[in-house]
């Protein structure tokens, strides 16, 4: 068996998108087809059949490409945990072709890629850690500012039934009860006891 062999990985969200793309950019770099291996399934998280087949395969001194870090997945604190994974227990480098400083084969004698990698890795998390926080913010700040000039969210309120006064008396003196009045409404009994109870506070 060949030692400090090259695969790829390639990640497409659905079965639908093509990923030749990223196949072709992993052939050009050397990497032979049939060790690329091709998962059509979300980054959320990486419970991947072809993912987790080509982490079984890997031995030390391999190395692993990827088109860019987005095809290894969406979840910056996995990612960097599978990082760790691949590179520190698996002892596998790892090349990220659209981010040429992701790439942890050694550079020199004193600084090596790992380490520079690493950094860069932690970084980008920092940043899409702080992007996901502003982007709550600001939904947060954006739906305060929408109540505040009368916005209402979530589905409008059912109507009630010109019938619902007569039948919500009949049943506060009862005479009938609330599970015919709804029937006779056409709601759930649970619908008519909040609308019976907003109206007279009981």
């Amino acid at each position: 068996m060949d030692k400090n062999r090259v695969y790829g990985y390639v990640r497409v969200s659905t079965k639908e998108q093509n990923e030749d793309r990223q196949v072709i950019a992993l052939m050009d770099y050397s990497v032979k087809k049939e060790n690329i291996f091709i998962d059509k399934l979300s980054g959320k998280d990486f419970n991947r059949p072809q993912y987790q087949r080509m982490l079984a395969v890997l031995s030390p001194g391999d190395t692993l490409i990827f088109k860019s870090l987005d095809r290894l997945g969406r979840n910056y604190e996995e990612i960097i945990e599978n990082w760790r994974i691949i590179t520190k227990e698996l002892r596998v480098f790892v090349v990220v072709l659209d981010m040429p400083l992701l790439d942890t084969r050694q550079t020199d004698r004193n600084l090596t890629g790992v380490f520079i990698a690493d950094l860069v890795l932690q970084i980008l998390s920092y940043v899409a850690q702080t992007e996901r926080e502003f982007n709550r913010q600001r939904q947060a700040e954006g739906i305060a500012a929408a109540r505040i000039k009368g916005v209402r969210f979530g589905r409008p309120p059912m109507e009630r039934p010109e019938a619902f006064k007569w039948l919500s008396e009949a049943w506060r003196n009862k005479e009938i009860s609330s599970r015919f009045a709804a029937k006779q409404l056409g709601i759930s009994h649970s619908t008519f006891m909040v609308w019976a109870y907003e109206t007279f506070g009981t």
